[in-house]
């Protein structure tokens, strides 16, 4: 998820699947489902996005990912990359980035390391890699893998590439609307190429008729673990 303003420090939680979240106080809302933030993570944007345009035979991906975060989505990203064989570039946009002090604290590298059955060593030195990378410069992590860590808002930035995937993963319009406006997402449509893709964990029916609105052709997909459903929107002409 991506604040927009400065927030007292979020609040370390367990969700459902036993991996960390965050909680915002001042906004009452957690950076992933309380029902498991690697399950969301892993439904929402790897296998309905990542694995999707795979299916579709892309073996290069250009990701922009609207809410750094945790790190979590830009760590299971990595792996997938790996596990497919598929080149992805990876771009990331992150206003208020977290302190080293809240990512050491994660459990994400234990956990993923049990799940995916890989070196629990290899994968957290690749996961301090990601959140030491310098921002605004493009750092290659593996043959497979690329990461842009932009610091600045969605609504200021101007983006001087193109994407196949977007992942939306702004807090929820209830406590930022600002993010989920019709002038932002045309943005990002104008920035998708075409048959490109964007996901969010967000299926509210003003997020579907602003994506709509903007050119987007949508799919409401089963959502994750104890919610109904999401939302793939695709660019085409």
């Amino acid at each position: 998820m991506m604040p927009q303003k400065k927030f007292m420090l979020p609040t370390l939680i367990t969700t459902a699947d036993g991996s960390h979240s965050l909680y915002v106080k001042d906004l009452d809302e957690h950076y992933h489902s309380i029902h498991g933030a690697i399950q969301e993570a892993q439904h929402v944007f790897i296998k309905t996005g990542i694995q999707h345009l795979v299916s579709q035979n892309y073996t290069t991906i250009n990701i922009l990912e609207i809410g750094f975060g945790t790190g979590l989505n830009t760590l299971l990203s990595y792996l997938e990359a790996e596990k497919l064989n598929v080149k992805l570039n990876y771009t990331s946009l992150e206003a208020f980035p977290l302190s080293a002090e809240i990512i050491n604290q994660l459990n994400y590298v234990e956990l993923i390391s049990q799940i995916e059955k890989t070196s629990e060593l290899n994968l957290k030195e690749m996961f301090q890699s990601i959140h030491k990378s310098e921002w605004e410069n493009k750092i290659e992590l593996s043959k497979n893998f690329n990461v842009l860590k932009i610091k600045n808002t969605l609504q200021e930035i101007k983006f001087t590439s193109t994407f196949d995937l977007i992942f939306f993963d702004a807090f929820g319009p209830r406590v930022q609307p600002e993010m989920w406006t019709e002038e932002n997402f045309t943005k990002i449509f104008d920035s998708t190429n075409q048959n490109g893709c964007l996901v969010t964990y967000c299926a509210k029916g003003e997020v579907k008729r602003t994506l709509k609105k903007v050119g987007f052709i949508l799919e409401t997909l089963p959502g994750p673990p104890r919610k109904r459903e999401m939302v793939r929107g695709t660019k085409q002409f």
